[in-house]
């Protein structure tokens, strides 16, 4: 059984985020959804892991938040 974590426009921001999840020990795979590409168009591609695996993925494949807004405490 697979969950998918994210759904992006464009295969190779799934390839690179399945390299990402891969590179930390976490099963990934990638499935394409919707039509086969043509020329200068995106394909819209799912990332999936296995459910035991969900959170970890989704902590590492997040965006860092910006802190810089907040005052530094000193």
């Amino acid at each position: 059984m697979w969950i998918t974590i994210r759904t992006t426009q464009y295969r190779w921001e799934a390839d690179l985020m399945q390299q990402i999840l891969v590179s930390h020990d976490i099963p990934a795979r990638v499935v394409n959804q919707g039509i086969a590409p043509h020329f200068g168009c995106g394909v819209p591609a799912a990332v999936q892991v296995p459910p035991q695996h969900q959170w970890t993925a989704l902590l590492l494949i997040s965006p860092i938040e910006d802190s810089g807004s907040e005052p530094m405490e000193h």
